[in-house]
């Protein structure tokens, strides 16, 4: 398996992420587009390559626009989304998974200014990443509200695992 993982990321040039794991930027569309929600100019769309492997995780943080995640190999993909009050869990599962097809959730959707984090739940994870509009670094933030915080390690499971 490590092989794969190796190959994966070799393959694809993929370098470490701030918020965990492995990414190469894909795609940034040449369209420039006034964002909604600050004004600023940003891509129409971006998309990464996005890869987890065992024992990594996706901090807690969340982007300005609205992010599709979607899975092309490897273990399913635990997301989890906070919206201020509640954790929302979702698994997606791609066909490589070895599930029958009415398992199957090839993406999730992540609402702009929710936070967000993930896990692989095996070995590796290999997902895609969409922005639109496109992703900027300026947009992204990490949970830092000490009441976020503790609102989230209230709500129990391990969701805390991921600050």
């Amino acid at each position: 398996m490590q092989n794969r993982i190796d190959t994966i990321i070799k393959t694809l040039g993929m370098k470490p992420h701030p918020e965990g794991g492995y990414y190469v930027q894909m795609y940034q569309s040449s369209t420039m587009l006034s964002s909604p929600i600050n004004s600023k100019t940003r891509h129409g769309l971006t998309h990464i390559y996005f890869l987890l492997t065992k024992g990594q995780i996706s901090r807690w943080h969340k982007v300005l626009h609205d992010e599709v995640w979607n899975i092309y190999e490897g273990a399913p993909l635990r997301l989890l989304q906070f919206d201020g009050k509640c954790v929302e869990e979702k698994h997606l599962v791609s066909s490589s998974g070895g599930v029958t097809v009415s398992d199957i959730n090839y993406f999730g959707i992540i609402p702009g200014g929710y936070f967000q984090a993930a896990e692989s739940t095996g070995e590796y994870t290999l997902v895609g990443c969409s922005v639109a509009p496109g992703f900027n670094f300026e947009d992204f933030s990490y949970i830092e509200n000490k009441d976020v915080l503790a609102q989230i390690n209230a709500l129990g499971n391990d969701y805390f695992k991921f600050i």
